[in-house]
């Protein structure tokens, strides 16, 4: 194992992850922050998942197959059976834990649920972050390791203005400042362990990359197609947060194509 490598690729996901707290910092001096700003928070937070998805996690992975097999179709086969797996996962995973919205309020599963309702939005939360997480850890395994500072960078830059959103979320529903902003940077730290994960995975087993690489980008697919985009369009500001969705993809997009 490249223990160098996995201590970069678990402490960019760190440094991702705490972005969060980052962006939370303004809730002792913001009183209030509008349904449109979230919507637009959130609908920056997609592209920037979206184009990470796509040019860090599911190219890079057609790449790698495509080295170790030598054929088209059967790489593409893996990185796209990968993709189905990740997004089939996290799928499960949001039908067996019982979470709430944001926008659009509790599941049905969460409303017959006994834990409290701060509970519900940390499993919430933790169903974002920990996909990330993985993300960034397993982009450090592939063949540029830029792409996995890329990756970092883009999550980081998103987890902010989502930091603030769950804080002032949470400071709505009547929690205390210091404690939604407490919970905003333990769900932060949810990123690292994903991250190390992801890179330990691809570390031990090599031929794992491309599953990996596919599988953490048909996982961040599946949260914003499930989760994020059926948020920003329940109030009625789809215009705003598809904006931000378009903004967030075409500066993650540049980020990876400069740095990358």
């Amino acid at each position: 194992m490249d223990w160098k490598l996995i201590g970069l690729a678990t402490g960019a996901s760190a440094a991702a992850g705490l972005a969060t707290a980052g962006g939370a910092l303004p809730v002792f001096v913001v009183r209030d922050v509008s349904q449109k700003l979230q919507n637009a928070f959130l609908g920056f937070a997609a592209g920037v998942m979206l184009a990470a998805s796509f040019f860090s996690l599911i190219l890079p992975g057609l790449e790698v197959a495509r080295e170790r097999t030598g054929s088209l179709p059967i790489s593409g086969g893996i990185v796209a059976a990968a993709i189905l797996l990740g997004a089939a996962t996290l799928h499960i995973v949001n039908k067996a834990a019982p979470h709430e919205h944001f926008i659009t309020g509790p599941t049905d599963r969460a409303a017959r649920s006994r834990l409290s309702r701060i509970w519900l939005f940390v499993i919430a939360i933790s169903l974002h972050n920990f996909p990330e997480g993985l993300a960034v850890g397993v982009s450090f395994g592939g063949p540029e390791i830029g792409n996995g500072w890329t990756t970092a960078f883009g999550i980081g830059l998103q987890n902010v203005p989502e930091g603030l959103a769950v804080a002032v979320a949470l400071v709505s529903v009547g929690y205390g400042r210091v404690f939604a902003f407490l919970v905003a940077l333990g769900t932060g730290l949810i990123e690292p362990v994903g991250g190390f994960l992801g890179i330990s995975a691809v570390s031990v087993a090599s031929s794992l990359l491309p599953w990996g690489l596919g599988f953490a980008g048909g996982a961040m697919i599946w949260v914003v197609s499930s989760e994020i985009i059926p948020e920003t369009h329940g109030k009625g500001h789809e215009g705003v947060a598809t904006g931000a969705l378009m903004s967030g993809l075409a500066l993650m997009m540049f980020l990876d194509w400069t740095f990358g």
